[in-house]
């Protein structure tokens, strides 16, 4: 029975998604109903010191990245960068590239250590400009953005510095780079099937005579009759944003150490920092920061008429986007708190190929929070020592443990409750009636390829 509520909630939540209801009314509703019916005296004491506290730690993290990726996506509208570097696309790759552009450039971004919710925030406004000019389906931005951001670069690709594929290292003492061979062959699969299939459904839409779409929500404001900037000067800024995280990702550490202490008048006692945890926070606010400033500094007199507006419309965008994904965060929290969720962790627990074992566990758990570092996290956290022996037992190194947990935490992770695909479509402008069916094949897609690389080691060794 428990495990049953713990799946109606659950089930509940990713309904009230899909149909076009608002996560941030329904996550709690949901989480809370599943543990009215567990044990009702708690309702009030989880909302309270479980639901609210995830939440509001989400925000208190991450908003600024949330706020500052929106004000930047919308000063590269206004300012006509991104209609520059499409015209610029179309002019060397022509108009049957559009969606291969928009997935490289995602791609590049994450690789470089971009959050996933400031990619969707900066890239958005290219791929509209870039879809609307080669008349393809506007509910096809999505997929082709999580193909981008969402999938290879985000824990296949060897070396990403995205956080999903750095949670395995503290478990399993890899790096970064573990098992680089498994970590190409999934991001090849991953790429080839993914651009496959969007390029079906443009065809198939361009058989039916669908187009971009008109009268659609959340379309970028870059005037008509804008004189277009350079348009190496329009991408300068995307390019600075990756270069800077990089390096104040290894300048902060040795600015402020591994713990900061600081008091000022005011305070009864010092703030003391742990610089590690933040650090990754830090350098993407800085690097916006930086963006956001070049941004002004090139083109300050062509957005000044608009930029009020125009960032009152990114901070709704960042407030939206920032409490949808916080209450998913509380309803992941909830739910692995409730005695179904140890149930269904113990039955997982029976498979016997350690590595199928691994990936199974770890895409499912990632899919019940609608996360994937927190249902990675969580499953490794309760299983990494059972994974690790029974690697040994079977002479598997760590570093595919490693790539395994990454991809499959990648996997169903994006199931409609996820936050960063309600960020996504909330971004776009979009429904999940619209546009989810397609991210949802390529979360398939994604899924499939942990069980390609398993393969590939088991019938070859390669690591």
């Amino acid at each position: 029975m428990s495990v049953i509520i713990a799946l109606a909630a659950l089930t509940l939540l990713m309904v009230a998604a899909y149909r076009g209801y608002s996560v941030i009314l329904f996550a709690p509703i949901a989480a809370l109903g599943a543990v009215l019916l567990t044990d009702p005296s708690a309702v009030a004491p989880v909302f309270t010191g479980v639901f609210m506290e995830k939440m509001v730690g989400f925000v208190k993290l991450y908003f600024p990245v949330f706020l500052l990726g929106a004000v930047f996506g919308k000063l590269i509208e206004l300012s006509g960068y991104s209609r520059s570097i499409v015209a610029a696309a179309i002019r060397v790759l022509g108009t049957r590239q559009a969606m291969l552009v928009i997935v490289l450039v995602c791609a590049l971004l994450t690789y470089g250590g971009v959050s996933l919710f400031v990619v969707v925030f900066a890239v958005y406004p290219f791929a509209a400009e870039m879809f609307r000019q080669s008349n393809i389906p506007k509910r096809l931005i999505p997929a082709t953005i999580a193909l981008g951001a969402f999938s290879f670069t985000m824990d296949a690709l060897p070396g990403t510095p995205q956080i999903q594929n750095i949670i395995p290292s503290t478990f399993f003492n890899t790096t970064a780079w573990a098992a680089p061979w498994l970590g190409v062959i999934g991001t090849i699969f991953v790429f080839c099937a993914g651009m496959l299939f969007l390029q079906s459904q443009r065809n198939k839409a361009q058989r039916s005579g669908e187009g971009y779409g008109s009268a659609l929500r959340n379309e970028p404001e870059t005037a008509p009759d804008i004189k277009l900037p350079n348009p190496w000067i329009a991408l300068s800024p995307l390019l600075m944003v990756g270069l800077m995280n990089l390096l104040f990702t290894r300048w902060i550490p040795l600015w402020y150490g591994k713990t900061h202490s600081v008091a000022l008048p005011g305070m009864a006692t010092p703030v003391t920092t742990d610089i590690a945890k933040l650090t990754a926070i830090w350098a993407v606010q800085a690097a916006l920061l930086v963006g956001i400033v070049m941004v002004l500094v090139f083109s300050f007199q062509t957005i000044r008429r608009k930029l009020a507006e125009g960032s009152k419309s990114a901070v709704s965008g960042a407030l939206l986007a920032a409490m949808n994904t916080a209450s998913e965060y509380g309803f992941g929290a909830v739910i692995a708190s409730l005695p179904g969720f140890l149930v269904l962790s113990g039955w997982l627990k029976s498979i016997p190929d350690p590595l199928v074992n691994e990936a199974v566990t770890v895409t499912l758990l990632a899919g019940i929070t609608g996360s994937a570092s927190g249902g990675m996290s969580i499953a490794l956290a309760a299983m990494s020592e059972t994974f690790i022996s029974a690697a040994h037992a079977a002479n598997i190194p760590l570093e595919v443990l490693h790539r395994v947990a990454a991809m499959a935490s990648g996997g169903m992770d994006t199931l409609p409750h996820n936050g960063a695909v309600i960020t996504l479509l909330a971004v776009t402008g979009l429904t999940h009636r619209e546009a989810y069916k397609d991210i949802f094949c390529i979360t398939l897609i994604k899924t499939l390829a942990v069980f390609v690389v398993i393969g590939t080691f088991y019938a070859t060794g390669i690591v």
